[in-house]
C-alpha cells in the first residue's frame, strides 16, 4: 500500500502527527509513506525514518497536484482538511480520510465557553481519523529527529549554563499568545536558575529586553539557531517554560518537563503538551503543568490568536501568578526523574 499524508502547517501541528506516521508504517507492513507539507517546514520531517518520501507546497498547489498522481497512491490521510487538501484530493481521486477540526465545538468554546470539546489530545483524534485502515496509537508519543551532527558545545552557549538551565520560549505565532516582558522578569526575579530564551528571529528584540533583566543568568539565544539547533536546546534543558508554540510540543517529544502558558487559546482545543496518553483532565500527564487563567469571562477569545488583546487588558497572561509558575519550576529542577 502506498499511503500520502498531508499536513501544511506549523511546527506543532506537523509534530503532533508523527505517531500516526509511526504506527501507519510499523503497523502496515510494506506499507510506503509520503508525506505533503510546506517546503518552509521540510527540516521538520527530513529525518524520519517512518517516511519513506518527502512532497514540499511552494506556490503551485496545481504543479504539486500533478507531481502527486504520477506516484499513483492507493490511500490519502488528510490532517489538514482545507481547500487545497481537498484539491489534492480531488486530482488524486482515491480513497481518502479527512481529520475532523470540530470547528463548531471550538466556535462554541471561544464566543459562549460552552466547554463541548472531547477531553483528548489532537493525536488522539488524528488515530480516530485512521481508524478505517485499522491503525491504533501505540503510546510511545511525539517524534522528533536530529541530525547526529546537529550539536551545541559550550562555544554555542555561556559555560555557566552547562550544568543545567531552564528553556523559556518565548515566541509564539500571535501576540496574543506569548507572556508579557514584564512577566518573564516577575518569574526570573522569582527563581534562581540560569535560563536560554528560544525564539526565532522575530523574536530577538523581545530577548533582548528580556534579558536585559540580568545578561549574566539569561541567555538570549533567540534568532541564534536554526530550528534543528534550538529542538537541541530544548532537549538539553532541565525543564521547559513555554508559550503555546511549536517548539513545546518539541519538548513533549523529548519527554521533557513542560510548564505551558496559555494566552488567549486553550489547551481545551487539543493542543496541550502529550507524552503518548495523556489527556487535559481526566488523565493529566506528571510532568506537563498548565497555566491559564480560567477566572475570565472573556477566555478563551480565539482559535488561533490577535494582534493585540481585543479587551486591552491581556489578563489572560497577565493575570498569570509567576511566583506559583517560579514553585513549579524549582520543584522539577530538584526533581529531574519528571
Amino acid at each position: 500500500m502506498k499511503i500520502l499524508v498531508i499536513r501544511f502547517s506549523s511546527i506543532g501541528d506537523i509534530v503532533l502527527t508523527t505517531p500516526v506516521v509511526r504506527c501507519l508504517k510499523q503497523q502496515k507492513p510494506g506499507t510506503e509513506i509520503h508525506y505533503l507539507t510546506k517546503a518552509v517546514y521540510s527540516s521538520i520531517l527530513a529525518h524520519n525514518p517512518y517516511i519513506d518520501k518527502l512532497h514540499y507546497l511552494e506556490d503551485d498547489l496545481d504543479k504539486v497536484a500533478e507531481a502527486l498522481k504520477k506516484e499513483h497512491f492507493d490511500y490519502v490521510v488528510d490532517l489538514h482538511h482545507n481547500l487545497r487538501t481537498l484539491r489534492i484530493k480531488r486530482a488524486l481521486n482515491v480513497k481518502s480520510v479527512s481529520y475532523n477540526k470540530l470547528n463548531i465545538e471550538k466556535w462554541l468554546l471561544v464566543n459562549f465557553k460552552w466547554h463541548t470539546m472531547p477531553d483528548k489530545s489532537i493525536v488522539d483524534r488524528y488515530f480516530e481519523t485512521i481508524a478505517p485502515l485499522e491503525v491504533v496509537n501505540d503510546g510511545k508519543g511525539l517524534d522528533y529527529f536530529l541530525e547526529d551532527s546537529v550539536e551545541i558545545t559550550n562555544k554555542d552557549i555561556p559555560m555557566s549554563h552547562w550544568n543545567g538551565y531552564v528553556g523559556c520560549v518565548i515566541g509564539g505565532s500571535y501576540n496574543t499568545k506569548k507572556l508579557p516582558v514584564e512577566q518573564w522578569h516577575k518569574l526570573f526575579q522569582a527563581m534562581p536558575y540560569p535560563v536560554i530564551l528560544l525564539g526565532g528571529p522575530g523574536d530577538v528584540e523581545e530577548g533582548k529586553q528580556v534579558a536585559a533583566l540580568d545578561p549574566i543568568r539569561i541567555y538570549n539565544a533567540c534568532g541564534k539557531f536554526n530550528l534543528g539547533e534550538s529542538a537541541r536546546l530544548v532537549q538539553m534543558a532541565r525543564v521547559i517554560v513555554s508559550n503555546d508554540t511549536g517548539l513545546m510540543h518539541i519538548a513533549a517529544a523529548y519527554k521533557k518537563p513542560v510548564l505551558s502558558l496559555w494566552g488567549n487559546t486553550s489547551p481545551e482545543m487539543g493542543m496541550f503538551p502529550y507524552y503518548g496518553y495523556n489527556n487535559l483532565k481526566s488523565k493529566p500527564a506528571p510532568q506537563s503543568l498548565i497555566f491559564e487563567n480560567k477566572n475570565l469571562s472573556c477566555h478563551p477569545c480565539s482559535k488561533l490568536g490577535y494582534n493585540k488583546c481585543p479587551k486591552k487588558h491581556f489578563n489572560c497572561m497577565n493575570g498569570l501568578n509567576m511566583n506559583e509558575l517560579a514553585e513549579a519550576v524549582k520543584n522539577i529542577w530538584k526533581s529531574p526523574q519528571l
